[in-house]
């Protein structure tokens, strides 16, 4: 068929309305590893679907987790930010590391966040997963990593100096980042039971960004009889509450149904 071009018409400005767009309620900036494989993922379970802008960039790691890799993120952190959104507002910003986080500091995090975002809402995995246990009122903490022994301690020194009691550690010693995003459900969930069956726990925290649980978090909880999150899992539901949005998601776990408590009511070992 030949178009004829007598027949085209150009009918010229449509009118139109401007809403609040896909961030309508809240806009919340993700810093992600270059090697994660689980973080967006993640998310795209546990975030309300309608009104939540969720806007990721990546940051430059190395694959082999020790506490040096760790520590070189930090110059790094701020030029991600700087490619989140720019020149439109965002409610929160969270960055995608646990490890990371423990080896540099939180505030160290936050002031590199804050160098392109002055005065923004920050979170960590680590600054979140207080507020959970914070949450959860727990005091007796269980941790699964895939770390080494080496950045396990920091990781169990950090949590300990903070007021928490890690009352029972488990690894999968697994020192490159692309492997522990392997590491399946199943081993997840066998790894929450023994921590719960080896001693009293009020609570188990996973430990990195690249292991999975939303997708059978309510499973998991159940077996255990124990409120279970993980970085990615506290991650998720402390943006949401940073950024005022006070949703019960279903589905997702007991922490999606709470509120956050102010960090005067941490609670000590």
């Amino acid at each position: 068929m030949t178009l004829d071009v007598a027949d085209f018409l150009d009918i010229g400005t449509l009118p139109c309305t401007l809403d609040g767009g896909v961030a309508s309620r809240a806009a919340i900036g993700l810093i992600v590893l270059a090697t994660d494989q689980t973080m967006e993922h993640e998310y795209r379970t546990l975030m309300p679907a309608i009104g939540i802008g969720l806007y990721c960039t990546r940051v430059f790691n190395d694959a082999d987790i020790t506490p040096e890799t760790l520590r070189a993120i930090g110059p790094r952190i701020a030029p991600a930010t700087e490619l989140i959104m720019p020149g439109l507002d965002l409610d929160v910003i969270g960055f995608g590391c646990t490890a990371a986080t423990i080896a540099m500091g939180e505030d160290a995090i936050f002031r590199e966040i804050r160098k392109v975002r002055p005065g923004i809402e920050c979170t960590t995995p680590i600054t979140a997963a207080l507020a959970a246990f914070r949450a959860f009122e727990a005091r007796r903490i269980g941790v699964i990593t895939p770390y080494e022994p080496a950045v396990n301690e920091i990781v169990r020194a950090y949590l300990e100096d903070r007021g928490v009691h890690v009352a029972a550690f488990g690894t999968y010693n697994k020192m490159d980042d692309r492997e522990a995003a392997r590491i399946d459900l199943d081993s997840i969930a066998q790894g929450v039971a023994a921590l719960a069956k080896a001693t009293p726990l009020d609570a188990v925290f996973i430990s990195c960004t690249s292991l999975r649980l939303a997708e059978r978090l309510p499973e998991i909880e159940a077996a255990a009889g124990l409120p279970v999150t993980s970085s990615d899992h506290a991650m998720a539901w402390h943006c949401l509450r940073l950024a005022g949005v006070e949703d019960a998601v279903a589905g997702v776990g007991r922490l999606f149904a709470l509120p956050l408590k102010e960090p005067d009511a941490a609670l000590t070992s």
